[in-house]
């Protein structure tokens, strides 16, 4: 039971840190019009590079490429993607933020596990 907590803290406060962004990007989006938004998942994947590791930060990754295409590009409440460059964003964000959670990650090991 107490591997199970371990195990999933971190993916719950990863996640939840997901869905604070995408909270505060949808406001920026239906109120102020703004347009790709998506990268500013960037720094939310980073910092969980930074405290958990690679593998879970591109869970997040994966996670917010989901949920910015259902709640930031239209048609809303979608999984679906009507702008094809909306999809070519989206494919460069996922390239961008799984290289940079490993990079990120890699830099934050100790110099004693890289060699």
């Amino acid at each position: 039971m107490r591997l199970l907590k371990q195990a999933t803290t971190p993916l719950a406060v990863s996640l939840a840190i997901i869905l604070v962004v995408t909270a505060v990007l949808f406001y920026f989006k239906s109120v102020q019009h703004q347009h790709h938004l998506v990268f500013f998942y960037l720094f939310p994947t980073a910092l969980v590079a930074m405290i958990y590791g690679s593998v879970l930060s591109m869970v997040c990754a994966t996670f917010a490429i989901l949920v910015a295409a259902f709640f930031l590009y239209d048609p809303i409440y979608s999984l679906y993607v009507s702008d094809p460059r909306d999809i070519g964003e989206l494919i460069l964000f996922a390239v961008t933020g799984l290289i940079a959670a490993k990079c990120t990650a890699e830099l934050m090991r100790s110099p004693e596990k890289r060699l």
